[in-house]
């Protein structure tokens, strides 16, 4: 008996089918907590906060790549407990409590963990709570309490119809002088970097910096692909901002990061060290 051969249009929708039955797969919210290993009154205290994991294997790994941060982290750090949620957010907000930093890597958008939560989040900047806030995790609604937070904790934020999310190979070449980049040589990697972020006027620091290729702007406008005001800066080789440091006026730290699409990336020394860096940088204040 003969086999039809399936169509092209069927074959898209099926795989946008599987996409989108991974993506929509939630299960409970798990805590698990890693204690310190060397007892210190003065180590830390960081919560990795990852959402369920979004897209095919070896994309938006939320859970793998926390999972990876964190015990690198306490072995960087062995006097610093962490403590990793995955799946949403818990319904037990005691696990907040005194925490130092809170790293989050999960989906944003309408979708971002914290919008349903303000209250608790805007408490932990009050109370000087480091910010990490990895690859689609910075975006947030437009013009929204959500963004409002959101610009208060790290600095900036992607804001559709003004941010792109482009899959290109950056070039990092020059490095700041900052904490956050001690040990690190130039690197280059292909990862999807959002950039022309959002950004406040006041204590943001570049901390990756390149320069776009033409490619990037290869898709019509929309609101994650293009606009004008984008496509000028390109065209002009305007280097792009994709990770930043930024100081809180009232006490505490934020970094943004847009890479973190792929989970192989962490596999580079220089980007997965930079972003440790950055973690501690939030979590270690004067």
């Amino acid at each position: 008996m003969s086999r039809r051969k399936l169509s092209l249009p069927w074959a898209v929708c099926l795989i946008a089918l599987l996409a989108l039955l991974v993506g929509c797969q939630r299960g409970p919210v798990s805590v698990d907590v890693h204690p310190a290993t060397i007892s210190d009154p003065l180590g830390a205290k960081v919560i990795f906060l990852a959402g369920p994991d979004s897209h095919l294997p070896g994309a938006h790994e939320h859970k793998a790549g926390a999972e990876l941060l964190s015990s690198a982290l306490r072995q960087r750090q062995p006097t610093f407990e962490t403590i990793n949620i995955y799946g949403g957010w818990p319904a037990d907000e005691t696990v907040f409590e005194g925490a130092d930093a809170l790293v989050m890597y999960c989906d944003g958008g309408e979708s971002h963990l914290i919008s349903d939560h303000l209250e608790t989040f805007d408490r932990l900047l009050t109370e000087g709570t480091g910010i990490v806030a990895l690859h689609y995790c910075v975006e947030v609604p437009k013009n929204s309490p959500s963004s409002e937070s959101m610009l208060n904790a790290i600095g900036g934020y992607f804001e559709t119809w003004w941010s792109v999310n482009p899959h290109w190979k950056a070039h990092y070449k020059d490095l700041p002088n900052h904490p956050i980049t001690q040990q690190i040589q130039p690197f280059s990697l292909l990862d999807e970097w959002y950039f022309n972020m959002r950004f406040l006027d006041r204590g943001v620091t570049p901390i990756l910096q390149a320069i776009a290729p033409a490619s990037t702007m290869e898709r019509g406008n929309g609101p994650h692909r293009g606009n004008d005001v984008t496509r000028r800066n390109v065209a002009k080789g305007v280097p792009q901002v994709t990770a930043w440091a930024y100081e809180r006026p009232a006490g505490g730290r934020g970094f943004g990061y847009t890479g973190g699409h792929f989970h192989a990336n962490w596999e580079n020394a220089n980007a997965r060290e930079l972003v440790l860096n950055a973690i501690e940088w939030v979590t270690i204040t004067p």
